[in-house]
């Protein structure tokens, strides 16, 4: 996991432009900083060291002239090499990237297995950048005539640059002269299940195996534990698989004093024999870091902003203890885990599901990604493996509505029963937010960030009218340091 920028300019690239917006973003990578001049590209790279800790710096050489930096991790890089005809000259799995870049087969970018965001350069001036299909990783790029920016957070963008951000869209490549172009889509059409029983067991089994592909690592690996199903599910396949070379498997659960995540997740952690480790915050430090939470991942929106807060303070506590987390992002929106999913006709449920999965990339996954890697933190989403993407499309859209006691992803728990004591494994759903007791410490203080008369002036900057108080409280946070930015960056959320 880092943090990359790139100048691409075929009339030579600014050096200087370059370090601005890896300085920037400096925070992705605090164990080394590599920049590369290549052709007509700059190359820059700041390292959060996870995997091959003695040889994976970047900028990383091919050998033959390319040059790549890489935002991520590949799962299946191990088994790309026994496949590859190239000669690999680290143990990185950020080099089974730079081959698929330059790959004659057209469809070696698909064959990777991860989550990633990279370029590579040649010193002939070509370059390579591309963004895996769910877009974990974060890529954003300016186009400016013949030059063409990149970098893995907006902020990295001078202000004069800001107004002409776009969002890369996940599962593209670019190229200088083939232009922007589709390499993998997100979902791949299947059969629909026809057994229930057999649904279970393959879901249970495929969900196994991401979470095993995630805990790819060559230092201590944890799990953000809210007490719900998404999360515990996700920790006990990590009890059970957990490697003694890497010692136990941390959990981390944070919320205000006798909130119900805490309680759930200390359970669930004495249940798997985890090491757990809790953040308990109050009332004044979510309004303390609610400023820098605001500014780390980019958006203004309520309900992003609510949960974003304890996962920063949870990060800011995990990061003394690892460098790596797994989290339950992504399982509410495959298996219809929402409420608000009851209230859309059984036959609209499919597409907003697969809306809502492929909309992850500028919601719940930016949140995700910012708060963490504000404290060099890695997080990693097993619920997103293209395995477990691809079969939960092929569950009949009956079995993910609520069951006969109106539990939510049903057929989720029945997979894995047996596994947490069964109060755990169907306890109801509750956001983030709410069940760490932040949504109501944010709702009792937000009128002090924005009193009653400061409303009939409530447009800031170039962004939309705020629809709360709050959502103002927010935008002006925001516009502090990304006035500017094009609306439709923000979201279909933040934009209304």
């Amino acid at each position: 996991m880092c943090g990359i920028a790139v100048v691409h300019d075929p009339a030579g690239p600014d050096p200087a432009l370059g370090l601005r917006m890896l300085d920037r973003i400096a925070h992705r990578g605090p164990d080394g900083r590599g920049t590369r001049e290549v052709g007509p590209t700059w190359l820059g790279h700041v390292r959060l060291s996870i995997v091959d800790l003695d040889a994976g710096d970047q900028p990383l050489p091919s050998g033959d002239g390319h040059w790549a930096v890489v935002n991520g991790e590949i799962y299946n890089h191990e088994r790309l090499r026994e496949v590859s005809p190239r000669d690999f000259r680290t143990d990185s799995d950020s080099e089974a990237a730079l081959a698929a870049a330059i790959s004659d087969d057209p469809d070696a970018l698909g064959e990777l297995r991860g989550m990633y965001a990279f370029a590579v350069a040649h010193d002939d001036g070509d370059l390579v950048v591309a963004r895996d299909p769910v877009g974990v990783k974060p890529l954003y790029w300016v186009r400016l005539g013949p030059v063409t920016l990149f970098a893995s957070e907006i902020r990295a963008f001078d202000a004069e640059h800001r107004h002409r951000v776009e969002e890369f869209p996940p599962g593209h490549r670019w190229t200088p002269t083939s232009g922007l172009r589709r390499f993998r889509e997100l979902h791949v059409a299947g059969a629909e299940l026809a057994d229930r029983v057999d649904a279970a067991t393959r879901l249970r089994d495929t969900l196994e195996l991401a979470v095993r592909r995630r805990m790819m690592a060559d230092v201590p690996i944890g799990v953000f534990l809210s007490g719900g199903l998404d999360s515990s599910l996700v920790a006990a396949i990590m009890a059970r698989h957990r490697d003694d070379a890497h010692g136990p498997v941390h959990s981390f659960a944070a919320g205000t004093v006798g909130s119900s995540d805490l309680a759930a997740a200390q359970r669930v952690a004495d249940h798997l024999g985890l090491e757990h480790h809790e953040r308990v915050y109050d009332a004044d430090e979510v309004v303390a870091v609610l400023p820098e939470v605001v500014r780390s991942i980019e958006s203004y929106e309520p309900s992003l902003v609510r949960s974003a807060v304890p996962n920063y303070l949870l990060s800011e506590t995990t990061a003394r203890t690892v460098k790596v987390v797994l989290t339950g992002e992504g399982a509410d929106e495959l298996f219809a885990g929402y409420a608000h999913y009851r209230d859309i006709d059984e036959a609209d449920l499919r597409a907003e599901l697969v809306r809502n999965v492929s909309g992850l990339h500028h919601l719940n996954l930016q949140r995700c990604d910012r708060v963490t890697m504000a404290f060099g933190l890695e997080a990693r989403v097993p619920f997103l493996d293209r395995d477990v993407v691809n079969l939960a499309a092929r569950v009949p859209i009956g079995w993910l509505l609520p069951g006969e006691h109106g539990e939510e992803k049903a057929l989720l728990r029945e997979a894995f029963e047996g596994w947490l004591p069964h109060d755990l494994l169907w306890r109801p759903k509750e956001q983030f937010g709410d069940g760490s007791g932040t949504a109501d410490v944010m709702a009792q203080r937000v009128a002090e960030l924005v009193p009653e008369s400061d409303w009939a002036e409530r447009r800031v900057g170039s962004l939309p009218p705020p629809r709360s108080r709050e959502e103002l409280a927010y935008q002006r946070m925001f516009a502090e340091r990304l006035d500017g930015v094009p609306a439709g960056l923000l979201g279909r959320f933040a934009t209304g």
